[in-house]
């Protein structure tokens, strides 16, 4: 009761439908089998003879069971919409369940964001190596140059 006063007034009608069906399709099953049970009792002898009283009661003994079935799937049906209704309308367990994906998808975003910084990190390092390692061999190359130049000019000068 205390839901359905926070309820828009629509959703309360609706409510207030689903519950007049169900009630409604319980009676209709629970008349439809009390009067086959009742049909099935032998009576004495009326008026009617027994075999047109047994053709009135195997034809109303058909409709009563086909008043049953239809009962039956209205049921069927009253739950499918039940169910869409909570669904559609389960406002707070759609909330929750989109908080716990945007949790685990802030997980796997700081998982992937610490990699992404350890791979920076690992980089900038192996990147600043091979930097000292170029630049160490190319300051070489140009001594070596440099002393080959000034050992020929040199040579000349003397």
């Amino acid at each position: 009761m205390s839901q359905q006063r926070v309820l828009p007034q629509s959703k309360e009608t609706l409510l207030q439908s689903y519950n007049k069906r169900l009630k409604d399709d319980i009676k209709s099953i629970m008349d439809n089998f009390t009067e086959i049970i009742k049909t099935a009792k032998i009576e004495d002898e009326t008026q009617v003879s027994r075999a047109t009283q047994s053709e009135q009661d195997n034809y109303e003994m058909h409709v009563r069971a086909a008043n049953i079935v239809r009962a039956g799937e209205s049921l069927m049906k009253l739950v499918s919409d039940l169910k869409q209704f909570l669904i559609l309308n389960d406002f707070p367990s759609v909330n929750e369940a989109i908080n716990q994906r945007n949790q685990q998808l802030r997980s796997v975003q700081d998982e992937c964001d610490k990699k992404l910084i350890s791979l920076r990190d690992e980089i900038s390092i192996d990147l600043y190596e091979l930097e000292e390692e170029y630049y160490s061999s190319r300051r070489a190359e140009h001594t070596q140059l440099l002393l080959k130049l000034m050992g020929s000019t040199g040579a000349q000068h003397l």
